[in-house]
């Protein structure tokens, strides 16, 4: 027997000693995505109290951190689902099928991606390239030679914006957030410079070693999977922007303001019709073989797509969910009952 066959077997003997241990765990748990988070915990604070199982517990790890929990093993020390703020990596998805774990992915709706500030200062308006210049490790000069990154203003990349000095809060590596902008906003921004567009088609790996790097002098602040924190943070210093979901600017509108991307402001009608920039898909992750085993699995999938929960008049919309289509919805919903195994 090969060593796959033996880790394949291996799961199947664990997957069955773990069915024998039904109820011994009767709480749902919920990892991953800061920005799934509040959404998760609002179907969870509901699914507690309108059926017979207890409240699920959700823990926000970021995507990445909850991936990396998920995708750990089958058994009740291992969590059921894990939410997620991109769609799940080949890497990811493998790790888990090697564990055994056949997964069901559902796609629950859109949100975009703030740049936001206090209320009390100017709104900005950005283009991807002027973030790009902002905060990357490294950036062309005017030979197109690139070099440390040498900005400290914003009007130093370009005289119309605000002469301040630059101080970004984000998320960190783990953060779906994360990944996220720098596939929106760090890649396409790198991409207006025809040079590094060139060297993508040439060299993908290269220029994403460019495209993807953060500036590490401080003018880029990895603010952890907090977002609640970062809305703080940017109130208290109105020179300050911060990187994080429309949710939490949707549920702040009295203390931050989005900023003006590419001539697009950040609004639900923007983000759900595609015209603002910096969009993305949302999602969570069931783990198959933990149903039946740990109670009301099931039944929690079934409330989170339900139209009540996350239709145009859903309860998760009040709390700045961008709604999914209504015949991709409808799909989406079929797959997620029926918990069809994700294939990649």
């Amino acid at each position: 027997m090969n060593i796959r066959n033996m880790t394949i077997a291996a799961a199947a003997v664990a997957s069955i000693a773990f069915a024998g241990a039904a109820h011994a765990r009767d709480q749902i748990q919920i990892v991953g995505s800061s920005t799934v988070f509040p959404f998760s915990t609002l179907v969870a604070e509901q699914f507690g109290k309108t059926t017979e199982f207890k409240t699920p517990v959700v823990e926000s790890t970021g995507s990445g951190g909850g991936m990396k929990l998920f995708c750990a093993g089958i058994g009740l020390e291992h969590p059921d689902i894990t939410n997620a703020s991109r769609r799940i990596k080949k890497s990811e998805f493998e790790k888990c099928t090697a564990a055994g774990i056949t997964i069901t992915e559902v796609k629950i709706g859109y949100d975009g991606i703030v740049i936001a500030n206090a209320k009390s200062a100017d709104q900005f308006e950005l283009t991807r390239q002027q973030l790009f210049l902002a905060l990357a490790a490294q950036v062309p000069n005017e030979e197109n030679v690139l070099v440390k990154n040498p900005y400290t203003k914003w009007s130093e990349i370009d005289p119309s914006l605000p002469d301040l000095e630059i101080e970004v809060l984000g998320p960190p590596p783990t953060s779906g957030t994360r990944d996220a902008f720098v596939e929106l906003v760090m890649r396409k921004g790198a991409r207006k410079f025809d040079f590094l567009n060139d060297l993508r088609g040439q060299d993908k790996k290269a220029f994403r070693a460019i495209s993807d790097t953060m500036r590490e002098d401080g003018r880029f602040i990895e603010a952890g999977e907090n977002d609640n924190l970062m809305v703080q943070k940017v109130e208290a210093n109105p020179a300050a922007l911060a990187i994080f979901g429309f949710s939490f600017l949707e549920e702040n509108r009295d203390k931050v303001q989005g900023s003006i991307v590419e001539g697009t402001k950040p609004t639900f009608d923007s983000i759900a019709s595609g015209d603002y920039p910096v969009s993305r898909s949302l999602y969570f992750y069931v783990k198959n073989e933990h149903v039946g085993v740990v109670p009301g699995i099931k039944e929690y999938v079934a409330e989170f797509v339900a139209e009540k929960a996350i239709g145009p008049e859903g309860y998760a919309i009040d709390k700045g969910l961008i709604p999914l289509p209504d015949a991709d919805r409808e799909a989406m919903r079929e797959n997620a009952l029926n918990l069809a195994p994700l294939s990649m």
